[in-house]
């Protein structure tokens, strides 16, 4: 049975090719083409994969006349415009429930790299240096974490907590009841006034751009760690690296930045950049917390079954 064509604006992991092709779907990829070639051909298609290579606004799907389904390989739809496509009767899809296991490890970690040392250890040793004292450790045990954001890895991220003897605490605008033997439901204020570990895990929308600033600093009762595997522009840079001066913030792990989108290049461009790149109490990955072989499969079989369920 002929169900139509989808187009894969990114690549995916190939059994979603496979898997879509068995279920009665043509599919294609174009690896060389840009937005300008998309929009010339998108009318031709029921279906789209995308990642982050284009925006799909509300141009780009007022050309797509066929479009019943988006499915984005990944959690995050910012680069979609959901209310058009919801206007124009197109179905958006994700699989936040593939990559949450693989941002709670790599938030757990970068935690526990930071806290060890592990990567000035590393460089190090390599470099004939054994700096015992220098490099004595903090324990993750006893410490109160704050989760923002109870959603797929908000969630997964406690769980793997568990077994490390912490007090977690969690916060979510948008969720109730989530509560159990080893999370603690409170209020922002509860997470300010008793943390030593804030973790962001919120998607980017105007509500949580700059979500983390100077404002939110302040109101910490003591110093505290940042990490953010959710969005770069959930945390204001130019007020973390005040707080880093100040003290107020003892570390952070960032597997995402602010200045994402542009080129690598462009961001080593940028000050705040070079700033946070010199300070041996941060930890950087190139947002990669939800890249690992496993989830890529997961999330390419996730999205088929949702895709399934839609009546194309």
């Amino acid at each position: 049975m002929n169900k139509g064509k989808v187009l894969f604006i990114d690549t995916a992991h190939p059994i979603l090719i496979e898997l879509l092709t068995q279920s009665g779907f043509k599919c294609d990829f174009f690896q060389d083409y840009q937005r300008a070639d998309f929009e010339k051909i998108i009318s031709a298609y029921q279906g789209v994969i995308i990642r982050s290579k284009i925006k799909l606004d509300r141009d780009f799907l007022s050309r797509a006349t066929q479009l019943r389904f988006i499915g984005r390989v990944g959690a995050g739809m910012e680069n979609i415009d959901v209310q058009a496509a919801t206007e124009l009767g197109i179905v958006c899809l994700n699989a936040p429930e593939g990559n949450r296991d693989a941002v709670a490890e790599q938030a757990v970690g970068m935690l526990l790299s930071l806290f060890n040392r592990i990567l000035i250890a590393d460089r190090e040793v390599r470099g004939g240096l054994w700096l015992r004292e220098q490099n004595r450790g903090v324990e993750l045990g006893g410490k109160t974490i704050g989760i923002v954001g109870m959603g797929n890895t908000g969630s997964a991220f406690a769980k793997k907590l568990q077994g490390f003897d912490v007090e977690v605490l969690a916060y979510d605008k948008y969720k109730s009841g989530f509560g159990n033997a080893g999370v603690t439901e409170v209020n922002l204020d509860e997470i300010y006034n008793r943390a030593d570990i804030i973790s962001y895990h919120v998607p980017l929308t105007d509500e949580t751009t700059y979500m983390f600033d100077s404002q939110v600093i302040d109101r910490f009762v003591k110093p505290f760690y940042l990490v953010n595997t959710s969005r770069g522009k959930v945390v204001h840079t130019g007020h973390l690296l005040q707080g880093l001066k100040s003290g107020k913030i003892l570390g952070a792990c960032l597997d995402v930045l602010e200045y994402e989108g542009l080129s690598f290049d462009a961001i080593q461009e940028s000050p705040d950049f070079s700033l946070l790149a010199r300070k041996k109490n941060v930890v950087l990955t190139p947002h990669i917390a939800g890249w690992t072989h496993e989830s890529n499969e997961k999330m390419a079989k996730i999205l088929f079954a949702k895709i399934q369920q839609l009546a194309v």
